[in-house]
């Protein structure tokens, strides 16, 4: 039996956030971004075709992965939404990924609440999010927003928490 879900909406607002559409201009931002991880500063072309092939997938799944920024500084700080990553359409993930200086304040926590309302008015009944063990800061986001622990996998880069959430 398959279900339809209706469309997640693309531009979320928060207190502090403002979550949209992906725009080109993004691009050198988003490198940045990745660059933080340690594995070196993706090309700016890259991450353009990257951008397109977000709002590609938008268009057919109904689900985004939306850049974050700051309401009052205006300022694009990562990203927040839904992917499909190792799970399904279904029950599709949460993914987040703040620069460095905008951690510790609560932002994944806000955004990823605005995820979470917006994943549950396209009818789906439950999310999911894989996180590094080591990754406490995330872990912790994940459980204030009422994500339970389901089991542990082991990866190429190490121990995998797998986490889920029923939606109302």
């Amino acid at each position: 039996m398959s279900t339809t879900y209706t469309t997640m909406p693309f531009h979320l607002e928060t207190e502090r956030l403002i979550l949209r559409p992906w725009a080109e201009s993004d691009a050198a931002a988003f490198c940045d971004l990745l660059a933080e991880r340690g594995n070196g500063k993706p090309p700016v072309e890259r991450i353009r075709t990257s951008i397109a092939e977000f709002l590609a997938a938008t268009e057919t799944t109904g689900i985004a992965l939306l850049p974050l920024q700051r309401r009052e500084e205006g300022d694009f700080i990562g990203y927040c939404g839904l992917i499909i990553g190792r799970t399904t359409l279904e029950e599709p993930e949460i993914a987040y990924e703040l620069f460095r200086h905008a951690h510790g304040r609560g932002y994944a926590t806000e955004a990823a609440g605005a995820v979470l309302e917006a994943a549950a008015a396209t009818g789906r009944k439950r999310l999911w999010s894989t996180v590094g063990t080591w990754n406490t800061p995330s872990l912790r986001v994940l459980e204030k927003l009422g994500f339970q622990r389901d089991r542990v996998s082991m990866e190429e880069n190490g121990e995998v928490a797998w986490l889920t959430r029923t939606l109302s």
